[in-house]
């Protein structure tokens, strides 16, 4: 019995035909869906999304995950908006809430591979702790930015885009090719596909695992610092349930919870899925609360889907 040389093709792409599919129906059924103003602003809604998920990619392909980048976005960003309240400098204010990201990131990276802390528990951990911080550090409260400079991040339009919507698409050029055209990506895939026998092949496990959370904690904070530019005000609740978001978006474009498998290509299309989803629901007037519910099933839908994917291969 022969297999038609269409079928894999279609097996392999089938995420993309089926968002094609989606986006056709919802611009002929949904009204404002297909302006111009509103595809500006879906891109928009998942900017920091598309950021976060680059780098969330490599955690889930080296058979980790982290739930902390919610509070990061949001202590990256009350951190931020204190500095530039207290020195008036933008670049301080961004220099410090990447430098902050990035330890936070580096932490969870030494915690899961060199003390062995089940990345769940580790993550966890550092989710609730950073927020306190962001609470702690901004006692509660909002910080408020009132430098126009600061706001480029946020607003600054080229070519008739936002600049996060630019910089989320150099997210994915860079961290694409980085996946698939380095070694530090070959080596992500191989530990999560076997750490064992990666790490006799020559890898460095431990440190490769503490570099890939250094690089998702430096995302984040830099997620947090654009998304507080947008909103002018540091937010220690900012991004609550963010990282589920991410999570999804990366599942459902084909990064296995098994480790070893991801493709650029494919979270793109599950970042744009999530964002078209929630986009939609605001468009027809959607109540928040069955907003929530769509999202968990989204959520489970790409887990079941990792799983069928698993038992099949």
């Amino acid at each position: 019995m022969t297999t038609s040389p269409a079928r894999p093709l279609l097996k392999e792409h089938s995420m993309t035909l089926g968002y094609l599919l989606l986006f056709a129906v919802l611009s002929f059924s949904v009204e404002n869906f297909f302006s111009s103003a509103n595809i500006v602003g879906l891109l928009l809604s998942v900017a920091q999304i598309g950021m976060v998920a680059c780098t969330m990619m490599f955690c889930l392909a080296s058979r980790d995950f982290d739930l902390s980048v919610g509070s990061t976005i949001a202590f990256a960003g009350v951190l931020g908006a204190i500095v530039l309240e207290r020195s008036g400098s933008v670049a301080l204010a961004v220099g410090g809430g990447l430098l902050a990201g990035a330890l936070i990131g580096a932490g969870n990276g030494v915690l899961i591979a060199y003390l062995r802390v089940n990345a769940l528990i580790a993550t966890l951990a550092t989710m609730l702790m950073v927020r306190g911080l962001a609470f702690i550090a901004s006692q509660g409260q909002a910080v408020g930015i009132a430098d126009e400079r600061f706001f480029a991040f946020g607003d600054t339009v080229l070519l008739g885009l936002p600049l996060p919507v630019w910089m989320t698409g150099v997210c994915f050029i860079v961290f694409g090719v980085l996946l698939n055209h380095t070694v530090f990506g070959r080596n992500s895939l191989a530990i999560g596909g076997n750490p064992e026998a990666a790490r006799l092949a020559g890898v460095r496990v431990e440190r490769l695992r503490v570099w890939i959370f250094l690089l998702q904690g430096a995302v984040a904070a830099l997620a947090g610092l654009i998304l507080s530019a947008r909103i002018t005000s540091g937010q220690p609740n900012a991004a609550t349930g963010f990282e589920l978001d991410v999570i999804s978006a990366c599942v459902l474009g084909g990064v296995s919870l098994q480790g070893g498998k991801a493709r650029i290509f494919g979270v793109v299309i599950g970042v744009l899925i999530m964002g078209t989803v929630e986009n939609v629901m605001n468009l027809l007037n959607v109540d928040a609360f069955y907003q929530y519910l769509v999202r968990g099933l989204i959520l489970l839908a790409a887990v079941l889907l990792d799983q069928l994917k698993s038992r099949h291969a």
